[in-house]
Parts: C-alpha cells; structure tokens; sequence
C-alpha cells in the first residue's frame, strides 16, 4: 500500500520534481566532478611539477659525510669518488619502479677550447635521451630530455649513441661567440693528456649553470676523461605523493617509526620512502630529496583540495535551501490531500514518511543524473587545466549518490515540520 501511495504521489506535481530533479543534478555534477579531480590531482599536480625539473639526487654515500673545519663544510673525498653506471638500471626495480618517471646521470669534468681563449670550462657529460635496458629486457627511455623538460635547445640535441656532437651553453656561446655547426676540440689535463674533436648541434638554455657549460653524451665525456662506467650524480625525477605527517616524521630517520608506521610509510610513494628504497637498491649512494619541490607539491595539492571542499559544501548549502523552497511549496499545495490522510487515520510520522520517501527518491535519481553529468565535466576540466583526462573512479557513484539522497532530505526535514500545522478539519474546509 505505501510503495503504491508512494509511486502515485511520485509522479504527482511533475513540473516542481523535474525542479526538484534538476537541483539535485546541477550540484551532484558539480560535486562528482571536483570529487573526480581532487582524486587524481595528486598524480596530476605530481606530473605538472615535473616539468620543472628532479625532485631527487643520487650522489656517492661520502658526499654525505662533509668535515667541519673552521664552521666550514671540507670534504677531501668530493669529486674523487664515483657511482658506477652499470648499477642505475636498479633505479628502475625499486618497488615504486613504476613512480620513477626517468633519471639521468652526470659528470662533470674541466676542459679547455683549443685555439680558443677561454681558460677552464665545465664540461658536463649526460643522457640525453637514451634507450636502457632492464631486467627482463625490458626498455625504458631516459635522460634529460625527460626530467629536465625546461631544458631548451636552439638547433638539434646531440646523439647519445653516437660520439662527436656537443651543447654550449647560451651565456658561454655569447662568450666565446659559438653557434651550432661549429667544430671544436677539448682538451683534458690529466696524467695522460686526451684532446677530442667536436662539432656544436646547438645551444643550450636552461636558466642554470649549464649556460656556462659545454654538455656533452656522456659516454664521450667518460672516454676524454678517463673515468670509463663513473657518474657523479644522478638526477630523478619521481611521482611522489604530497607530503603528511608521517611523511616529515621519517625525515628523521625510519627508525623513528614504529612497525606499523614503516609499513605504511614504505608503501606509500612519498618523496622520502623512494629516496629509502634508491638507497637500498644502490649501497653506495645516498638520496637527496629536493625538499622544496616535495613541499610546494603538498602545499598546492592541499589548498586545492580544501577549495574543492569549501566549494562542495557551498553547492550542497545552495541546493539543499533551493530544495527546502520547493517543499514548502509543494506541502502548502496538496495540504487538503495530508489533511484527509490524516482524517483517515495516518499519523504524522508516516506522512513524514511519504513526503522524505519522495525526497529521497529525487535524490536517487538526480545524484545518478548527476554522476554522469560530473563524469563528462571532470574531463573537460582535466583536459582543459591538465591537458589529459581524468580518471574515474567507481566509488565515486555510491558517495555521490548517498550525499545527493542527504541534500534532498535536508531539504525537506525542516519543511515538513509543516505537516505537524496541519488540521484535518481546517484544511479540508479550506481555511488553510
């Protein structure tokens, strides 16, 4: 009898529900779609930030231990101790090897221009571009091309399989007045002194001290320098997670963590789990988080987050008072229909009942309407902010759907408090 009453009174009054209906939609879409986005922004704003560059740095474990002399930091051992090449494919089989977005190493060695006036110049040796093999054969592309997308280059990069071809850096080609096509030789002081010709593809800008610099593949640099199979350091670039709590308690160490919160900070892809875990893979090298862009990736994913909240909260207020409008409106016009279901024996609870029941099922349907609504406007904001679409996640329908059921019913309560005014006997004789 009630699911009967129910569906007649559903379809009564079509023109305020389909209002009603459409309410729910406008804020479910809304919600579903910054429900969306705030899920994924985490990976999205991680990407975004990588375009300015590593967020960490391999140097050799000695680094790590500088001596103080005189309230100066002195380390004999600086430039004298390498990492060795071969191991930075382990880079790669971490647990969170899937985070690592690229890596590319770099060592840097004096030169100087012969025929050139010059004196002393940085030659830094990298990966451009270049194609590594794992474990498992499988092959993954590298270099700084893809962690140093800043990098600008006016004329083509050089080859890193191929031997001869070089960068100068902007401030040092306005220097020495070099341009891409010219051919130059470096010459090494060592022991056993090396010279090497090479032919300039184009120049290097990128904001750094690399404009002062010749960049070169870094195979070539190890063969004029001697230092077959060493790096220096090495640049990653990883997708971390913003940082928390648990995050800056490991800053001090993991053994500052209990077991349950090692487990949970080890499988958690903060910037300072995957530093562990580098360290692991390769003993001989000690990971340096960049801290500064760890923490502007958490300040900004966090103050967007706490936006989409204000701006939820904001759409639910909006649409729960737009609904507490049309209820009133809607108890007011069947008023003689409650007073002779009241007459007939209902009590005021089961009138509630009737009436929320209804609300409840404009909630259902709106919050559905709503979910693909917010699915297809989740994408457009992701194409149009981030460039690439966003992902759905399944839990987002149920949740949005059960606060779409509690926007309606909130609209409703209080309005059908109205119910308890209500007279049989005056309403029926329309003094009401």
């Amino acid at each position: 009898m009630f699911l009967t009453m129910l569906r007649q009174s559903f379809f009564r009054g079509r023109r305020k529900k389909a209002l009603a209906t459409c309410t729910i939609t406008l804020a479910a879409s809304l919600i579903t779609a910054l429900m969306t986005i705030s899920i994924d922004v985490g990976d999205k704003m991680s990407r975004e930030l990588k375009s300015y560059g590593a967020n960490l740095t391999l140097v050799p474990k000695s680094e790590n231990l500088p001596l103080e002399i005189g309230g100066v930091d002195y380390n004999p051992l600086k430039g004298e101790v390498f990492l060795e090449e071969q191991d930075l494919t382990k880079v790669k089989e971490i647990f969170w090897h899937n985070n690592i977005a690229g890596y590319a190493p770099f060592l840097k060695v004096p030169a100087a221009i012969v025929g050139r006036d010059g004196g002393s110049i940085s030659l830094l040796g990298t990966y451009f571009s270049r194609k590594v093999t794992l474990a498992g054969n499988e092959e993954f592309r590298t270099g700084v091309k893809e962690v140093n997308p800043f990098w600008q280059v006016q004329g083509s990069w050089p080859d890193d399989e191929g031997s001869g071809q070089i960068l100068a850096g902007a401030a040092l080609a306005r220097k020495l007045s070099l341009k891409a096509g010219d051919h130059i030789t470096l010459h090494y002081v060592s022991a056993q002194p090396r010279e090497e010709s090479f032919a300039v593809t184009g120049i290097l800008s990128t904001g750094g001290p690399e404009e002062s610099q010749l960049v070169a593949p870094l195979a070539s640099v190890q063969r004029l320098s001697g230092h077959a199979g060493k790096v220096q350091s090495v640049s990653v670039s990883a997708l971390t997670v913003p940082e928390d709590r648990l995050s800056r308690k490991a800053r001090h160490g993991a053994e500052a963590l209990d077991s349950l919160e090692y487990d949970r900070w080890y499988c958690t892809a903060y910037v300072s789990s995957i530093a562990h875990q580098l360290e692991e893979a390769i003993p001989s090298a000690a990971a340096r988080p960049i801290w500064q862009v760890a923490a502007s990736e958490g300040t900004v994913v966090n103050k967007i987050q706490l936006l989409m909240v204000v701006v939820t909260l904001a759409a639910f207020v909006a649409s729960g008072l737009g609904i507490s409008s049309l209820m009133v409106t809607t108890i007011m016009e069947r008023s003689r229909e409650i007073g002779l279901m009241k007459a007939l024996g209902a009590a005021n609870w089961e009138v509630y009942l009737l009436f929320l029941s209804e609300s409840a099922l404009v909630g259902l349907v709106g919050g559905l309407i709503g979910c693909a609504a917010g699915g297809l406007l989740a994408q457009v904001i992701g194409l149009t902010i981030f460039g690439s679409t966003v992902s759905f996640h399944p839990i987002v329908i149920p949740v949005n759907v059960v606060i779409s059921i509690l926007i309606a019913l909130a609209g409703s309560l209080f309005p059908s408090r109205l119910i308890t005014k209500l007279f049989p006997a005056e309403v029926l004789h329309g003094r009401r």
